[in-house]
């Protein structure tokens, strides 16, 4: 091997290393991406798993209080058909003031702005954790496909490494490019794309 063919492989090994170096950032790069969007995913995930089981629990606490106030409702207006029929004014107003009492009680099952525990108010309570969670599993689709598209940048910047094919390294960049606009619409804007 003469003097000029060695020089040309050391500045051709030289060159190689440069650009081996530039793939690794860029893989370094793409996996700091990835590693963000997989957390804000994983956030998301268990923020929409939440509030997907406050939204069911509100729900079954509405039904309880719906059903305890159709029971105080049914026996109230038994109750009144009872005081046409009874001779007693005592016992008449006895089982009056038991009617008034039945029928606050119902409507405290209805509407308890204080405690937010009316059925009123805890099918508003539920209604918002479900908007909550709607909004939560939005954000995690987004972060999802950003991921996809990270992990395919990793593996196509990792591919340029050993085809030296110089095409997919642009290809992985436009890959994270992409990623990177997808997780910012998840946490700015997730309603922007419909991905679910």
């Amino acid at each position: 091997m003469s003097a000029h063919e060695s020089m040309e492989h050391a500045e051709h090994a030289e060159h190689a290393s440069g650009e081996n170096k530039k793939i690794a950032l860029l893989i370094a790069v793409i996996a700091l991406c990835l590693a963000l969007s997989e957390t804000l995913g994983k956030g998301a995930q268990t923020e929409s798993i939440s509030k997907n089981v406050e939204a069911s629990n509100l729900w079954a606490f509405f039904q309880a209080k719906s059903i305890r106030r159709t029971v105080v409702e049914a026996v109230s207006e038994q109750a009144k058909l009872s005081l046409g029929v009874m001779g007693d004014d005592a016992a008449k107003a006895a089982l009056q003031k038991q009617i008034d009492a039945w029928q606050k009680t119902a409507a405290r099952y209805r509407s308890e702005p204080e405690t937010h525990e009316g059925s009123e108010q805890l099918a508003e309570r539920a209604k918002h954790s479900e908007e909550e969670r709607d909004l939560a599993t939005a954000k995690y689709h987004h972060f999802e496909l950003a991921s996809a598209a990270f992990q395919i940048g990793i593996v196509l910047a990792s591919a340029t490494i050993i085809t030296g094919i110089f095409a997919l390294a642009w290809i992985s960049g436009l890959l994270t490019l992409a990623g990177i606009v997808v997780t910012g619409l998840g946490v700015f804007s997730p309603y922007l794309l419909h991905l679910h």
